[in-house]
């Protein structure tokens, strides 16, 4: 009997997907010990997002985090997500402050470290998974998948090859952050991808944006897949990944061996569902199956973050149109994969393009980079007229050939000797007074507090307009408060 191995994405992927990655850490650590018994090959916790999120919104040190988890976990190997090029900003930065910031995640704790590139370029791949493999870390390097004409099962068969002979990476992953896998293309992609693998494992990682994920994973097992990344409901299913307990039913059902422990799974989905009624954040639900989304492929955080931002402009009823301009932009460009930076390069275009009325008018200064190969080899090349409108409008400081960017971590320690590199990486990372407003907030909580209903009621009532009458029943009981 095969034993399906299961990597946990509720701590990093799943809240990322379904509550804008506002999990605090706070949230995770009482069920974390419980989380390392379950009996997954790993914990996914960290991508650049998180970090981001962490310093700009929940005034969390990132680095803090990652230790009070390495503390809680101590079987199960922590995973973290590298993005190659880009740090938690969308712009090109030098590989030696990536090559820092793995280091540091190494020394941290994490053991597993996923390097990615959304072009699928191997060059911005193996000087990083290198640099991790010679730390010790267990590496994975991830191919992003793409619905195109260039993105063939020869393409990541061929990309899978130089990954293993260039990078002798410990295993090579499926990353399909839009969803876009079907069956029928996974009876294909597996088989091209594991015939050049012998025998490094291949994991499979999907959202359900269409839907399909749940049935995707079953079929990908049957073609070989090692590993599938799940997480836990209530935060699985939606624009996250599929359920962790409705997968390894299925795939008991199915002859497989899923080796991991169903009470403690349900222990720390009570946890959440709990977590999630009490912050008012949603619960994940399956998704109806929509085609067009095969056309546009926009992240489910970005739909909704359309849908708001047209809304306040009175552009509601461009949204649509917002979609289909996304479809034609990222033909132009050359089948860039809607993952982050490109998705939000080919978002902001639409939008400028359908707000402006004419088409490459603005352009900001990434989408120039991108077309101009500051963020790697295009698959394809952009459009000619496209390209000449993106030179013509875009920023004239952005040179037509990108220069070799000079180290930046020694003028980093110089401007800061007295600092952690953890800290100088933050300040390089976020502008401004961000970071000393992270720091001035004191301690990170590590308690969480699940409020009384007493208490719930008064945090409530407290959000509200002051009421000079306020009248509360249950059943025949009713009390009445005049202010």
């Amino acid at each position: 009997m095969k034993r399906i191995k299961v990597l946990d994405t509720t701590l990093r992927d799943a809240h990322q997907s379904l509550w804008a990655t506002r999990m605090t850490t706070a949230m995770m650590l009482p069920v974390a010990e419980r989380m390392d018994r379950i009996g997954f090959d790993a914990i996914d916790l960290m991508g650049f997002v998180h970090f981001d999120v962490s310093v700009r919104y929940l005034k969390e040190n990132p680095w803090e985090r990652v230790r009070l988890m390495r503390q809680k976990i101590t079987r199960t190997p922590l995973h973290a997500n590298v993005r190659s090029k880009n740090l938690t900003g969308f712009d090109v930065v030098p590989t030696d402050t990536l090559l820092l910031w793995i280091e540091l995640l190494v020394k941290n704790g994490v053991r597993n470290i996923r390097v990615f590139d959304a072009l699928g370029d191997i060059d911005n791949l193996v000087p990083l998974l290198r640099h991790a493999k010679s730390l010790g870390a267990n590496t994975i390097g991830a191919l992003v998948y793409g619905h195109s004409p260039v993105h063939t099962d020869e393409f990541y068969a061929q990309r899978t090859r130089e990954l293993i002979a260039q990078a002798q990476v410990d295993s090579v992953m499926i990353k399909d952050s839009c969803g876009l896998l079907t069956q029928d293309r996974i009876r294909t992609l597996v088989p091209a991808m594991k015939q050049v693998m012998g025998g490094v494992p291949l994991e499979l990682h999907s959202h359900c944006l269409t839907g399909l994920a749940p049935l995707v994973y079953l079929e990908g097992v049957k073609l070989g897949v090692d590993q599938l990344h799940t997480s836990i409901a209530p935060l699985a299913n939606g624009p996250a990944q599929p359920a962790t307990q409705t997968i390894a039913r299925n795939l008991r059902s199915m002859g497989y061996c899923v080796d991991l422990d169903d009470g403690l799974i349900d222990e720390v989905s009570t946890h959440f569902r709990r977590v999630a009624e009490q912050e008012g954040q949603p619960l994940g639900v399956p998704m109806e199956y929509d085609s067009f989304h095969f056309e546009h492929q926009v992240p489910g955080g970005m739909l909704t973050n359309f849908r708001s931002q047209l809304a306040q402009a009175g552009l509601k009823h461009k949204f649509d149109e917002v979609l289909r301009e996304c479809a034609r932009i990222r033909q132009e460009l050359g089948w860039p994969i809607m993952v982050t930076p490109f998705a939000q390069f080919v978002g902001t275009q639409a939008v400028l393009n359908v707000v402006r009325g004419e088409r490459y008018q603005v352009v900001p200064d990434e989408v120039k980079k991108y077309a101009l190969g500051y963020y790697g080899k295009l698959l394809a090349p952009v459009e000619p007229n496209v390209l000449d409108r993106i030179v013509e409008n875009g920023s004239q400081s952005i040179a037509p050939d990108p220069a070799p960017m000079s180290p930046a971590v020694p003028d980093l320690r110089r401007k800061y000797p007295n600092m952690s590199d953890e800290e100088r990486l933050l300040r390089y990372s976020f502008a401004g007074t961000q970071v000393d407003e992270m720091l001035a907030a004191g301690p990170m909580q590590t308690e969480y507090h699940f409020q009384t209903p007493i208490e719930k009621l008064k945090s409530e009532l407290a959000k509200r307009p002051k009421r000079r009458y306020i009248s509360i029943q249950k059943g025949d009981t009713s009390v009445h408060l005049i202010a």
